[in-house]
């Protein structure tokens, strides 16, 4: 199959080295995100895809824009290419795209589709305390993730599983659908089924003050923000004038009469009271500093007992 590859992140390269090193498949050209800057430098970096295809000899292009482009629009005509895959490009595609390809868009989705459509259906699923998620290989058609689905498969979401543990094994399964469903297109075996869209729920991007964590809220759906907002925006609350992120937590439910917010030394790490019990930060980072362990963090808090989530004098609360 000739085929075009259009992916920004790292959640993309399973599928992206699946296609160049699967005999039958000629990834003929690569789409993806401009460089960014990042980091303190500020310098712009290369997405990604951008390095993987490089390397391997594959053209590269970085549009701005696809709405309008018409030399994307002739790039890919001239290719005469059976289909463009996409995983985690990052844009919507003009319906002037979608009919070039023989098979048109196929899109690898992290979520069981209608459920979770949108940017961020990894995070979502975590942060609503879901059981279980999955995988889906889509037709894109004019709608936000609202195509028909070739392939659906389930897996299970560990209590303590986080999003970036949660990417890696959904990148995998992906790929590894993918290429089945590409295989069984080109022989004719399989066939899109239509959403249900009434059954659709919505994943949208996340917000950084989505992160706040109000210590009022009982400790499973903190512990879901824990997991579920890595690597960004992070849950994160105050210690005194600096922010503190937790990366790392589990939870304990149980009555007690402390104030929410209240973080206090237990068994050699620390305890956050909530409604309903306690969170346990297992990872956290302050503001300016590097992540730690918690028995490493308490260890360096001036007082025994502190709030959380308030703009306290920094000699009152900590150290460090």
């Amino acid at each position: 199959m000739r085929l075009a590859f259009m992916g920004t992140p790292e959640f993309a390269l399973p599928s992206l080295k699946s296609l160049i090193d699967e005999p039958g498949f000629e990834v003929l050209l690569v789409i993806t995100q401009p460089d960014k800057p990042r980091g303190r430098s500020g310098r712009p970096q290369m997405p990604p895809v951008k390095e993987e295809a490089s390397s391997r000899g594959i053209p590269v292009l970085q549009p701005q824009t696809l709405k309008g482009n018409v030399d994307i629009e002739n790039t890919l005509r001239d290719l005469a290419l059976d289909a463009v895959v996409v995983v985690a490009y990052g844009k919507m595609i003009p319906d002037a795209l979608l009919a070039i390809p023989a098979h048109g868009f196929i899109n690898v989705h992290a979520s069981l589709l209608p459920s979770f459509r949108g940017a961020a259906p990894i995070n979502r699923a975590i942060i609503q305390g879901c059981s279980k998620t999955g995988v889906s290989i889509m037709q894109i058609d004019s709608g936000m993730d609202s195509g028909p689905v070739f392939m659906k498969s389930e897996v299970d979401i560990p209590e303590e599983e986080d999003a970036l543990s949660l990417s890696n094994r959904l990148s995998t399964l992906g790929a590894e659908n993918l290429l089945k469903t590409l295989m069984m297109l080109e022989q004719g075996k399989i066939e899109a089924v239509p959403q249900d869209h009434e059954k659709a729920t919505y994943a949208p991007m996340l917000k950084k003050e989505e992160g706040e964590i109000d210590w009022n809220r009982d400790p499973r759906t903190i512990h879901n923000m824990v997991r579920g907002l890595l690597p960004w925006p992070c849950a994160y609350t105050r210690l005194g004038p600096k922010n503190l992120k937790i990366l790392k937590s589990s939870y304990l439910l149980d009555k007690h009469k402390l104030s929410p917010g209240t973080m206090f030394r237990r068994d050699h790490g620390l305890a956050v009271a909530c409604r309903g019990g306690y969170l346990i930060p297992l990872v956290l980072q302050l503001e300016g500093k590097k992540a730690m362990d918690s028995r490493t963090f308490s260890n360096g808090l001036h007082a025994s007992r502190v709030m959380l989530g308030q703009d306290l004098p920094e000699s009152s609360t900590e150290k460090l």
